[in-house]
């Protein structure tokens, strides 16, 4: 299928490693133009290298999602350097607290997951409003969390659940502009950040007993609802979860 992604221009944030620097090099191969977003600037230069390997160009600007002048001025700076913004990939979050009981979770980390995870999502979608034109569209990533809850991760459930609902609520203000927001929400997927999350070492997920995504195959569903052939798709959250929220608790 030509997912008719040639030439469009994309910003994708937390760029810098996982499913983020998935997304830029699957844009890259189908010839899009790309600038990739973080605050690290050392995982983002590793995603240019590896762009740079298979013969792409990619460009990176700078910013913590939090910081509200920051993010505006890597959008506009993002903007010049692209020509315009059709695809916004926002994929920008972190764990949060872990294995924690509520009572015992840090305000300080708890406020951290919620201004990165939710807050930072709101002012990149606030920054490239201005810049989407009919035709222009959101994907952000969410996580089969929004809608089951993973034990020891409430302040996380919870910010994706708050994703979800903001693509649903974007979805409808823009519907009349012609500007699409969706989501993909995963299952786990073998990224190092999940893997510090678990505890997993470089032998990654190949001993685990339940499915595993692979960062490509996220990036693969990204594609998809950024391009023109998915127009029909708004305000909708792919659920990548092998199916298992589908099965019912009945013993049989």
């Amino acid at each position: 299928m030509d997912l008719e992604l040639t030439a469009r221009r994309v910003l994708i944030t937390g760029a810098s490693s996982g499913i983020g620097r998935a997304c830029a090099l699957a844009f890259a191969r189908e010839g899009a133009h790309v600038v990739v977003l973080s605050r690290d600037a050392q995982g983002l230069a590793q995603t240019v290298t590896l762009a740079a390997d298979e013969g792409f160009e990619l460009t990176s600007v700078f910013a913590d999602v939090t910081d509200d002048e920051a993010v505006q001025g890597a959008v506009n700076q993002a903007v010049v350097q692209l020509g315009g913004l059709d695809t916004l990939v926002h994929c920008a979050a972190i764990s949060g607290p872990i294995d924690d009981s509520l009572a015992a979770m840090d305000t300080a980390a708890i406020r951290q997951a919620i201004d990165i995870n939710l807050l930072g999502a709101f002012l990149v979608a606030r920054a490239v409003e201005p810049h989407l034109q009919p035709g222009s569209n959101l994907v952000l990533i969410g996580s089969d969390s929004a809608s089951v809850a993973s034990p020891g991760m409430a302040v996380y459930n919870a910010t994706k659940a708050a994703i979800v609902h903001m693509v649903r609520s974007l979805a409808v203000d823009w519907e009349a502009r012609g500007i699409r927001v969706n989501a993909v929400s995963p299952s786990i997927v073998d990224t190092p950040m999940s893997r510090a999350d678990l505890g997993i070492g470089e032998q990654g997920f190949a001993d685990a007993n339940f499915p595993v995504l692979d960062a490509d195959e996220v990036a693969s569903a990204v594609l998809f609802l950024a391009s023109p052939t998915s127009r029909g798709i708004n305000g909708h959250s792919l659920l990548m979860d092998f199916g298992l929220s589908a099965k019912s608790s009945f013993p049989a």
